[in-house]
């Protein structure tokens, strides 16, 4: 475990959106088959720097007939700048989350948060992407989806240099 006190770090920006643009996650038969960005945030980052990362979205289970569905979600990053953009290659950071909406709960927020250490070999000059992605599940899978509330996203992410 590393141990990182705030004397030791500067506060180098706060990068946010409430954009949303995923409006419903399809169901599908296993965890990781229809992954859709629930939020992205784009930070101009130095190997080295600490990020410390927030996010939140809603969920909506209006299945009908109604059943249970699970909802996976985690925070990702990729280089925006290596060439590949979204295409490229995509690490997921932080731990993974999920939980079961069934129609009675109808309504599910997803929280999530991490501290990420950006690489020391992260190419100078190269922003990172943050996002948070999620997905839906049930054996009962039958072509529905999960709306993805519009009104209840938010990703934050505070970047910290270490002092030097």
């Amino acid at each position: 475990m590393t141990i990182i006190s705030a004397e030791s770090l500067t506060l180098r920006g706060i990068y946010a959106t409430d954009e949303v643009p995923a409006t419903t996650l399809p169901i599908g038969l296993g965890p990781g088959l229809g992954y859709r960005t629930l939020l992205r945030v784009i930070v101009p980052v130095s190997a080295g720097d600490i990020l410390d990362i927030s996010g939140r979205a809603r969920v909506t289970n209006d299945t009908n007939p109604s059943y249970t569905v699970g909802i996976g979600y985690h925070l990702w990053q990729y280089d925006v700048d290596d060439g590949q953009g979204s295409s490229g290659l995509w690490t997921r950071i932080g731990s993974l989350c999920g939980d079961n909406v069934d129609h009675d709960r109808h309504h599910m927020p997803l929280i999530t948060d991490a501290v990420y250490t950006v690489p020391a070999d992260w190419p100078a000059g190269h922003r990172i992407v943050i996002v948070l992605r999620g997905d839906a599940m049930s054996t009962r899978a039958d072509g529905q989806k999960i709306t993805v509330d519009q009104a209840y996203g938010q990703l934050t992410v505070r970047r910290y240099q270490p002092a030097t």
